[in-house]
């Protein structure tokens, strides 16, 4: 599972804007979003880049 789309909330960014950055398909960035789909590893490095967010983050559940 990821966080990807809680850090987008949090920053206000859509899923669009980010699909456009990663240079992927609106509709991989929504699997990813809905965690149907997991990112590669290099893809989940980007991912924290382009958010400017620590690659940890995307990874940790905070959810109590």
């Amino acid at each position: 599972m990821n966080r990807i789309k809680e850090i987008l909330e949090e920053k206000g960014i859509k899923q669009i804007w980010l699909a456009d950055k990663l240079g992927k398909s609106y509709n991989m960035v929504n699997s990813y979003v809905q965690n149907r789909r997991q990112p590669s590893i290099e893809d989940l490095y980007k991912i924290a880049e382009i958010l400017s967010v620590d690659v940890t983050l995307l990874l940790k559940n905070t959810k109590k």
